[in-house]
């Protein structure tokens, strides 16, 4: 239950805000001084290291952290609980110094003591035979040999590329027809529907050919392989083409691994959320969304509190980025004269630090009548807010909700947590 707290007591500040809920949060982060994104995760195995000892990999991905190649290395360095330093690649202004060095240009790479290694499956294959903790391959060689086969054979086993032909009825297909009738659009979207589904029938068989749920008889390598493309295409596909892969009869084996993958540990640290798979769909590839999607996200109850202190934590961490942001990409700046900007500013500040103290304390402050200046407070007292401050609030955090992706800012359910409490604030506002 939400309740107010008395307008008399004073809203912490930033800094006091992120000391709070780092203080409370297994989450752990480092700040980029004066570069976007203004933190980034790091390895949940640093503490591990001696005194002085450098990590053993330098992992370089994509800014976001969106890239599904990424994904996948980065999900082997958490399951095998290899220590790793992180060099962030903005994708849209690639640095002269990693095109030199990477042949290809493309995300993402390794260092392990200063070999490079590019490629996302050469890369997943050297840290499993560079690191023996947690294999990912199993020991007996037939099983082992099977496992090497299905890895090499994944890019021409065709079953992402038929999920992302039904999804944008042959938008990624060079060879497709622009010059063609509604009619023979629909059957052809039907014939790429067949087609994909051919190909979770094959995934279905091989998902079936050992016990339990994983594509060999632990999770190894070729489970890696596969989630990234599984996982997006399940967020895509209710939302571009209301076709669904969960709670679907026909697949009753790839739900179970969905969810076995959605269960590991190490998953829930790095994977990217429903809204991001959509939201990189519509941004980058130009799909527009047909339908709602009905997953509800769902977080562990038991977990909230954690999660709660992340998206507090990565928040204050990165408020200045945040306002800066609302502010140039929110419209507010279009109706707001220069000289009215910093007041503005101080508005949308306050907002966000009701946000952050209510996903620490689980009340909001009382919404006085006016601003107040985040840089005087909190020795001002809250004076009564106007109704401007109030649609200047309520837009900095609808902005917000909408404009939250993740790993870029915070894991999957931190971000559902935040999302979350916005919904509650802005249903406080008026």
């Amino acid at each position: 239950m939400v309740t107010n707290i008395s307008h008399k007591k004073p809203l912490p500040n930033w800094e006091e805000l992120l000391q709070i809920s780092q203080k409370n949060t297994t989450a752990k982060w480092i700040l980029r001084t004066n570069k976007s994104p203004s933190t980034t995760t790091i390895s949940s195995y640093l503490e591990g290291l001696k005194p002085g000892e450098k990590p053993p990999v330098l992992f370089y991905r994509d800014t976001h952290g969106w890239c599904p190649f990424c994904e996948r290395v980065w999900l082997v360095l958490e399951e095998k609980q290899i220590p790793f330093e992180v060099e962030l690649i903005n994708l849209k202004d690639k640095p002269q110094w990693y095109k030199d060095m990477v042949p290809t240009g493309l995300v993402p790479a390794v260092k392990i003591a200063e070999e490079l290694v590019y490629e996302s499956k050469d890369i997943l294959l050297t840290l499993e035979q560079k690191f023996e903790s947690f294999p990912l391959l199993p020991k007996e060689p037939q099983e082992k040999s099977i496992a090497l086969e299905m890895i090499e054979n994944f890019d021409s086993n065709g079953l992402i590329k038929a999920g992302y032909y039904f999804i944008s009825n042959s938008r990624f297909n060079s060879q497709q027809n622009t010059e063609i009738t509604p009619e023979e659009k629909e059957v052809q979207l039907l014939n790429l529907q067949t087609t994909f589904e051919a190909k979770l029938d094959e995934c279905e068989e091989i998902l079936g050919k050992y016990p339990g749920v994983y594509f060999m008889p632990e999770f190894s390598l070729v489970d890696i392989m596969y989630t990234p493309g599984l996982r997006r295409l399940s967020a895509n596909l209710p939302v571009f083409r209301g076709y669904s892969i969960y709670n679907n009869v026909r697949f009753p084996r790839i739900n179970q691994w969905l969810m076995a993958i959605d269960q590991r540990q190490a998953y829930q640290r790095i994977k990217p959320n429903t809204q991001t798979n959509n939201l990189v769909m519509e941004s980058v590839f130009g799909l527009q969304p047909i339908y709602d999607s009905k997953l509800a996200p769902k977080i562990d109850i038991n977990q909230e509190k954690d999660y709660r202190m992340e998206a507090a934590g990565r928040l204050s961490s990165n408020y200045q980025t945040v306002v800066a942001d609302i502010v140039k990409n929110s419209g507010i700046k279009a109706w707001v004269n220069q000289e009215n900007l910093p007041t503005i500013e101080s508005v949308i500040d306050l907002y966000l630090r009701r946000l952050v103290y209510y996903l620490i304390e689980g009340s909001i402050p009382l919404f006085s009548d006016s601003s107040v200046n985040a840089k005087t407070e909190p020795q001002n007292e809250f004076k009564e807010k106007t109704n401007a401050d109030a649609a200047v609030g309520a837009i900095a955090l609808a902005f917000l909700r909408n404009r939250v992706c993740v790993p870029r800012d915070m894991s999957a359910n931190s971000a559902v947590a935040l999302q979350t409490a916005i919904d509650t604030m802005l249903s406080c506002i008026y």
